[in-house]
């Protein structure tokens, strides 16, 4: 126990760390939306700390660094595509909606209560699987292999839904809504994707320590669920898609979250050819 308090205590302050590196440079730039690329880095710094860290614990010497090559394969993708995908852009309405303004009208006080702490204690509580895994031993290696599986189908789904967005955005005939590869049985891809990586890293580093860890660790994976569907994710970013023309058909017969195949007209689904 006191070595997971040790861990624990570690990735919180590194955690507060970024954030607080993160809200400076918002300021500097004004635009909050700086937080997302930190987002997926926090995640970095949290899981190589709690390697560190954990060394001292009885533990099994290998999963840590499969955790935190886990975490880093998926995190340093996902602060490089979103880093990418900002450039040239302002804030990101989801944010303004949040702060109830810009950063500049609404000041950073209220980004860092509104945005920033609760980032930031997302990331520490999203990775208690991982904190837990740092000191842990491992109870069962084929949970970890169905982790690491779970772990590749998500990574597939999002970094696949992100390139086939992107090859949408710069044709020039693209018709008005994104229905292509993914997108056409689930709305959101990428979230999808997002979430079957943390569903992963919980049977890797949470549930392959025994079924006490997994249970005192399964609501990391409800709470990044809960922020890709309902908080800052799905639901948020389609209050501004529905308004797109064609959006609204599409989301009719599109799965906004699980894949499944395309309803028809009158609401069954049609068989996936």
């Amino acid at each position: 126990m006191a070595a997971l308090l040790i861990v624990s205590a570690a990735a919180l302050g590194s955690v507060a760390l970024i954030m607080l590196a993160t809200a400076l440079l918002a300021r500097r730039l004004g635009r909050v939306a700086v937080v997302d690329v930190a987002w997926g880095l926090g995640f970095v710094v949290v899981a190589a700390v709690c390697a560190v860290v954990g060394l001292g614990s009885e533990r099994d010497p290998v999963r840590p660094w499969l955790v935190l090559a886990l975490v880093a394969l998926w995190g340093l993708r996902l602060a490089w595509h979103i880093r990418r995908r900002a450039v040239g852009h302002g804030e990101d309405p989801r944010y303004e909606e949040v702060l109830g303004g810009t950063l500049p009208e609404v000041g950073l006080g209220v980004a860092v209560r509104k945005v920033f702490v609760v980032q930031g204690l997302a990331v520490w509580f999203v990775s208690l699987p991982v904190q837990v895994g740092a000191v842990s031993e491992v109870r069962s290696w084929a949970v970890v292999a169905a982790g690491v599986a779970l772990w590749v189908v998500g990574v597939v789904f999002e970094s696949v839904g992100d390139a086939q967005l992107a090859a949408y955005k710069r044709d020039p005939d693209r018709p008005k809504v994104m229905d292509r590869g993914l997108w056409r049985y689930t709305r959101h891809p990428n979230y999808f994707g997002d979430a079957c990586v943390w569903w992963g890293v919980w049977l890797v580093a949470g549930l392959g320590s025994g079924w006490e860890a997994g249970l005192a660790t399964v609501l990391a994976p409800v709470a990044m669920t809960y922020f890709l569907v309902f908080a800052t994710g799905a639901r948020l970013l389609e209050r501004t898609m529905m308004r797109r023309e064609g959006y609204p058909a599409y989301a009719a017969r599109t799965s906004m979250f699980l894949p499944l195949p395309p309803r028809r007209a009158g609401g069954a689904r049609r068989a996936v050819a």
